[in-house]
Parts: structure tokens; C-alpha cells; sequence
């Protein structure tokens, strides 16, 4: 992945495939932004635009107690 700076809407426009990457890595249980950015091999400002997403559609939730200086993040159970 280039060092350089990507325009806030191609990052947008690649959620619907991220979203995917960020789930399966999140598979394995609860991590951080920057956790799943390194399971991804992608930078940690981009994944935390997916990671957001996620979270506003109800597919994953943050742990309330954080561990250390960032939030954990893990998979919503699907009702029904």
C-alpha cells in the first residue's frame, strides 16, 4: 500500500468489499483499529472509516471497557 494519502470518497467507495476484510479479521475475536488494520495490511486512517460503517449498520460493536488507548471492536450476534 502507497505511503500516500487517498481521497476520503475512493475510501468510501471500497466499503462494500472492506467491510468484508474487516469482519473476518474481527473472526477471530475483538481488536483494535489499529489490530485490524495489521491483520488487513491496510493503513489504520482507512480502516477506521470501515470500522465506523460497521459499527453504524450494527455489525460491530465496541467493548465498553477499553484495553489500553483504544476501543475493541468485535462482532454484533445476528438475532433470529
Amino acid at each position: 500500500m502507497s505511503d500516500q494519502l487517498r481521497d476520503p470518497r475512493e475510501i468510501v467507495r471500497d466499503e462494500m468489499f472492506m467491510r468484508d476484510r474487516v469482519l473476518a479479521a474481527l473472526k477471530e475475536g475483538p481488536k483494535t483499529v489499529p489490530e485490524i488494520a495489521e491483520a488487513m495490511s491496510w493503513p489504520v486512517h482507512e480502516v477506521m472509516f470501515w470500522v465506523m460503517a460497521c459499527r453504524k449498520y450494527g455489525l460491530v460493536a465496541e467493548i465498553k471497557d477499553p484495553d489500553g488507548d483504544y476501543y475493541q471492536y468485535e462482532l454484533v450476534e445476528k438475532e433470529g
